[in-house]
């Protein structure tokens, strides 16, 4: 294990809101080991810039990790030749030019009916009843599974998030993981041979990707192509709303959808955290490492460093974000960013304000999470 200085948490108050640990952590040790979640944790910015892209010594590889073992070991659990090769064999289904060219006008079609359905209606829950169908359709068509349903999606999406963050071991959660897993398997075997053009599913299968990784990778991209989305929508219309003056900004053309959405993942970071398997003995800031411990790369508190952001706790589309991490930094960056920034910036956020007039927030928006962070539910009303 790290000789790493100790800080103990509340997991329960992490949970609701990890910035003020945080904090303290990147203040007094920002290097810390965290007996709660059994991980070194490392938080400023500069040093999870550095030590991701280490991945000699802090290596996605991890055969016992929870993500490989209830999901397969993906791409994203992989490091190198290896992680390259799947990586170059996905970019047809993700790359900006498709994303442009073919994903954008369907992700729009689909959220256009969405909010035909939506706009009689005056008012309801911007998570479940917008962002999440949203996404998931949007996610439906990337990976080829498109006769799932939305719900499903969902469901098995945060089913999978949920297991790989069950550093506690609750079988509970564990079966609900496995659960969605079979779902998922059984969707794969339907869709076989007959997925749309640019799908996750046909363009691996052409490639050559063996069956396991086909499905391994195809489970990561449902494990973040959803929740993640979907809580970067519902969280940047409700941060917009909550921040009227900022929204103002938007609709004079003195900023963009896109400084939203770029200032809304720094600030509440829907990826709060990667983890990592340290692949060989090395020293990092004082702290020794052996092998085989665990790491986790604190997106979310790097997102937070005063040494890069001015009053970092305070919402600002007009800062400079370009020192964020919202997608990581080294070999391992979203693969789905393209994808994600299309549907969240080009779509979602214009279509919702310009279609739901008058929209406004009517109660509390409770959040959760610092591995993976969003609201739970933003009730809002408009004039229908």
């Amino acid at each position: 294990m790290s000789n790493a200085p100790i800080t103990d948490i509340d997991p329960a108050a992490f949970t609701a809101d990890p910035y003020p640990t945080l904090a303290a952590m990147r203040a007094d040790a920002p290097i810390t080991f965290v007996p709660q979640l059994g991980a070194t944790l490392i938080t400023r910015r500069d040093d999870i810039h550095k030590q991701e892209k280490r991945t000699d010594v802090f290596s996605s590889d991890q055969p016992v990790g929870l993500m490989t073992v209830l999901m397969g070991q993906n791409m994203m659990r992989k490091d190198g030749a290896p992680h390259l090769s799947e990586r170059r064999a996905l970019f047809p289904t993700v790359s900006p030019r498709t994303v442009n060219t073919h994903w954008k006008p369907l992700f729009e079609a689909k959220a256009q009916e969405i909010l035909r359905d939506l706009r009689p209606k005056g008012a309801c829950d911007l998570v479940t009843d917008y962002a999440m169908p949203v996404s998931a359709e949007a996610l439906k068509l990337i990976t080829g599974l498109t006769e799932m349903t939305a719900a499903d999606m969902d469901g098995v999406s945060q089913a999978m998030i949920d297991g790989c963050a069950n550093y506690a071991g609750v079988p509970e959660v564990e079966a609900r993981c496995h659960q969605a897993t079979a779902l998922i398997d059984t969707h794969i075997d339907r869709m076989m041979g007959r997925a749309a053009a640019f799908s996750a599913l046909r363009v691996q299968r052409e490639a050559g990707v063996s069956d396991y990784s086909t499905r391994a990778n195809i489970k990561l991209i449902i494990s973040g192509g959803q929740n993640e989305p979907r809580d970067a929508i519902a969280g940047a219309i409700w941060a917009l709303l909550a921040h009227p003056q900022q929204l103002q900004r938007i609709q004079k053309g003195q900023a963009s959808w896109a400084d939203a959405f770029a200032e809304y993942a720094r600030w509440q970071s829907p990826i709060g955290m990667s983890p990592r398997r340290v692949a060989r003995p090395d020293t990092v800031g004082g702290v020794a490492f052996d092998r085989d411990d665990r790491v986790f790369l604190m997106f979310g508190s790097g997102n937070r460093d005063a040494a890069h952001f001015e009053e970092p706790d305070r919402f600002d589309i007009a800062r400079d974000t370009s020192p964020a991490i919202p997608f990581g930094a080294g070999p391992h960056f979203c693969a789905g960013a393209a994808a994600a920034r299309c549907l969240i910036t080009e779509i979602a956020l214009p279509l919702a304000f310009a279609h739901l007039p008058g929209l406004r927030l009517t109660g509390e928006v409770p959040f959760t999470g610092w591995a993976f962070r969003g609201p739970t539910s933003v009730p809002v009303a408009w004039e229908s």
